[in-house]
């Protein structure tokens, strides 16, 4: 382990940042392999069993078409447009495209109701959006913000795709854009208020690479699956960004989550590198893996929630290899990582990333001695690290403080780091929600369950889970007179789902007196969490934490 560790801050010590002044990912990236070393981009499947594939010119092509499309009519450099697409190609054809044009893409899911991509449209001053034909109607109000409408399918109020791809050009010029400029605006969830603009620059896409060298090891040979959804910053990491840099091929499948199925497509597919949250590698690893050929499969890795060690175990006893864990936010990209070929530690989420100083501190910006807990924090300036929180000035100075060695981003995250340089996990600072691999902000389930009539008040925590890491659970103070049952935790569940994307409705729900408050009269989630955490130990036969 110790020649392996030398080995690795021997690179740490020789790394250099070479962002190049200018950069246009679509240009520089996507239309150079087109030229020099054409090969896959990108194979698609679905449930059903369709199949497409793109070579790198073809996915040039389609891009300069869209971003041609986008320029005639009237979109231009720094316009923001929402992509919401499904994991269907048109989903890189738009991203590619609009990078190509100079224009910001914001990535949403499907999931998203009409009040969510409402407060996206008015929040981030979008001028376009791109949909499926049966998720335009989710916009319906918002035309005079949107001049720019595109669909795949026939909506009202919407041009079709075809339409506006048959009538634009594939000799599309690419916008020269500097390293600062703005290239992709992310929406995150908060503990409070509503989900944050994150603003990335051209810079961070250059950056992206680094991790897919380190972490996911890829070349030109490789085919990589990362199983992420399209509206978060992993899929960049692990979809787009990164494995194109270096010419890999990523297979986008379109279907609902069914462990067998996954097993057989790394096998149809040769996939080579696989990429999942803990709470899907938890249900695959419980399906006979031995019966499926995974003889190509070198890498499996894990990112957005803490891997259950049980899981790891099995699945380095099901294929021979482990999973290399990293971590990393919207915000920072990917910061810590279990770099190929050095050891890794039990728990732990790895060392930090070529060209990153990260360090543990305290509120004054001071290191913190190995085996303290404290602020995980980024040190600046560094290109992986966002331009700032979209339109907030006051939350991006907040996430700074200045100490010793310099001006620190402070992730929010809490963390140790030991004598070695590995760095571990111990939870968030704020109320963050992670649960399988999406973030939940409290604030936003919490105005969801009061706009149903029986409720009175509401506090919505974290509460661990062995599938899941974590599930989103609402204690509920009913009004008078109303009675709790399973019934109107259903109605209350349906609620929350009506009003906000189903991935945040409270899996659990327990109706209570009265909700834990200061003297001031705030909710105290914390002592609810704490709540839950003695609980989920107890039964687990384990002793709660004094």
């Amino acid at each position: 382990m110790a020649d392996a560790l030398t080995s690795y801050r021997a690179v740490q010590q020789a790394f250099r940042w070479d962002v190049p002044d200018t950069f246009n990912f679509a240009a520089d990236v996507v239309d150079r392999i087109a030229r020099e070393a054409d090969g896959p981009a990108l194979i698609w499947t679905n449930a059903a069993g369709e199949e497409r594939t793109f070579t790198f010119s073809e996915m040039s092509r389609l891009a300069s078409r869209f971003a041609s499309a986008l320029h005639q009519r009237g979109l231009r450099k720094g316009d923001r447009i929402l992509v919401m697409m499904p994991r269907i190609p048109e989903w890189q054809i738009a991203i590619v495209g609009c990078l190509k044009l100079g224009a910001v893409p914001i990535p949403c899911i499907e999931m998203l109701t009409p009040k969510d991509i409402a407060y996206r449209v008015e929040n981030s001053g979008a001028r376009g959006a791109f949909v499926r034909a049966e998720h335009a109607g989710k916009f319906d109000g918002l035309e005079s913000m949107l001049p720019v409408r595109i669909c795949i399918g026939e909506a009202s109020s919407f041009e079709s795709y075809d339409n506006a791809m048959a009538a634009a050009s594939e000799d599309f010029a690419a916008s020269p854009m500097d390293k600062d400029d703005p290239a992709i605006l992310y929406y995150t969830s908060g503990s409070t208020g509503n989900p944050k603009g994150v603003l990335h620059a051209t810079r961070a896409l250059y950056a992206w690479r680094m991790s897919a060298r380190y972490w996911l090891g890829l070349s030109h040979d490789d085919v990589i699956w990362c199983t992420a959804d399209t509206g978060w910053s992993k899929a960049g990491t692990s979809i787009l960004f990164g494995p194109w840099s270096w010419g890999a091929c990523a297979l986008f499948y379109d279907g609902p989550f069914e462990p067998k199925q996954r097993l057989h497509l790394l096998e149809k597919y040769g996939v080579t590198v696989y990429c999942a949250p803990g709470t899907e590698l938890f249900r695959v690893v419980a399906e006979d893996v031995s019966a499926y050929n995974l003889g190509k499969l070198r890498r499996t890795v894990s990112a957005g929630e803490a891997l259950n060690t049980v899981v790891s175990d099995k699945w380095r006893e099901a294929t021979g290899r482990p999973i290399l864990e990293a971590y990393g936010q919207t915000e920072t990209l990917m910061t810590v990582l279990n770099i190929v070929d050095t050891p890794q530690k039990a728990g732990s989420m790895g060392l930090a990333a070529p060209g990153v100083e990260l360090g543990v501190i305290d509120g004054n910006g001071r290191r913190l001695p190995p085996g303290t807990e404290g602020d995980i924090a980024l040190l600046t300036p560094n290109p992986q690290l966002m331009l700032g929180y979209w339109r907030d000035e006051a939350r991006t100075r907040e996430s700074f403080v200045d100490g010793p060695d310099g001006r620190w981003f402070v992730t929010g995250d809490l963390g140790v780091c030991d004598e070695d340089g590995y760095f571990f996990y111990r939870g968030r600072r704020d109320d963050i929600i992670s649960s399988a691999g999406y973030r939940i902000g409290p604030s936003e389930v919490e105005n969801a369950v009061l706009e149903h009539p029986d409720v009175l008040e509401c506090a919505v925590v974290a509460s661990p889970d062995k599938e899941r890491g974590e599930i989103v659970k609402a204690f509920i103070v009913l009004r008078p007179g109303v009675a709790a049952s399973d019934a109107l935790a259903e109605s209350i569940q349906e609620c929350v789902k009506r009003s906000t994307a189903p991935y945040k409705y409270p899996r659990a729900i327990e109706f209570v007196g009265e909700l834990p408050k200061t003297a001031t009269g705030k909710t105290q989630r914390r002592a609810l969490r704490d709540l839950e955490q003695r609980r989920s130990q107890l039964s687990n036969g384990e002793q709660p934490a004094a």
